[in-house]
This record gives structure tokens, C-alpha cells and sequence, in this order.
């Protein structure tokens, strides 16, 4: 302890911070008794979103780029079209439909044409239509623009 008391008082404080929220303590902290400029700042920490590698977190982080793209749709609208255009496979294709026949097939989770993809991508998305974010959130984004929503999609589109 100084002869003025500092160490007690700070002692106090930091008791009362720690009784008043663990968080709260730990911001106040590194601020106590920092007397010079080699006191320790507080970093930013990136956190990056992250998203299981199955048809649920495709559809939530094709929902989330959906959001931040201002592209329409609900987990219910993606998943009922996708149960009922691939049945969840990420590599289906459809080889025997009219646009296989003009030698444009549908394909992915979402069953898209080429053309479609190209059309309706949404940047920041693989560049690939059997890639299962940029499969979904380029057919929602067509389904935004012919339909309003693939939520409104209750059949082959």
C-alpha cells in the first residue's frame, strides 16, 4: 500500500465492479492504476460468422447474404422448394426434363438452369451452380424477381 492510500482505494473499486457484473469489472480494469501510455488497449476481435457444412447452414448463410442483399424469402419457403426440386443433394441433376433436352439442365439443390444462374448470381457467392449458397440464393433471387418471393413458389418454377 502507498502512503496515500491509492492501493486501497483501488482495491475498493475494483470489489464494487466485481460485485456489480463480472463484464463491467473487466472493462474497468486494465483502466485502474493505468498510469502510462504502455497500459493495455483493448483489440477489436473479428468474429466471422460461421455455418455447418449441410442443407440447414446453407440455408441460413444464404439467408443471411439473402438479407444483406435485400433478396425476399424464409428458411420454410427455401427448404419446401428445395425438398421438392433435389430432395436436399447439392449435386442433383435433371438430365431428361425440356431443358436437359436444349441441352441446358437443371441442377443443384434448387434445380437452376445455367442461364438463370449466370443471370440472377449474387456477387459474393461462388460462381458455381452446384455450390449450395450461391445454388440457393441465386434461385431466390430469380424467384424475388418473377414471383415476389420463393415463398410464393409452390410448384416447378
Amino acid at each position: 500500500m502507498t502512503a496515500n492510500g491509492q492501493h486501497s482505494r483501488t482495491a475498493r473499486i475494483a470489489r464494487r465492479l466485481a460485485v456489480a457484473g463480472t463484464g463491467a469489472a473487466l472493462l474497468a480494469l486494465p483502466l485502474v492504476g493505468a498510469t502510462t501510455a504502455s497500459a493495455a488497449t483493448p483489440t477489436a476481435v473479428n468474429s466471422v460468422k460461421t455455418y455447418p457444412n449441410n442443407l440447414d447452414g446453407w440455408i441460413r448463410q444464404s439467408l443471411d447474404i439473402m438479407e444483406q442483399q435485400g433478396i425476399p424469402g424464409s428458411y420454410n419457403g427455401i427448404y419446401r422448394n428445395i425438398m421438392r426440386e433435389s430432395s436436399g443433394n447439392p449435386n442433383a441433376i435433371n438430365n431428361w426434363d425440356s431443358n436437359a433436352a436444349k441441352g441446358t439442365p437443371s441442377k443443384g439443390l434448387l434445380q437452376v438452369i445455367d442461364p438463370t444462374f449466370a443471370a440472377y448470381h449474387v456477387p459474393g457467392t461462388a460462381y458455381d451452380p452446384y455450390d449450395p449458397v450461391a445454388n440457393i440464393t441465386a434461385a431466390c433471387n430469380y424467384a424475388a424477381d418473377r414471383y415476389g418471393s420463393i415463398d410464393n413458389v409452390f410448384g416447378p418454377y
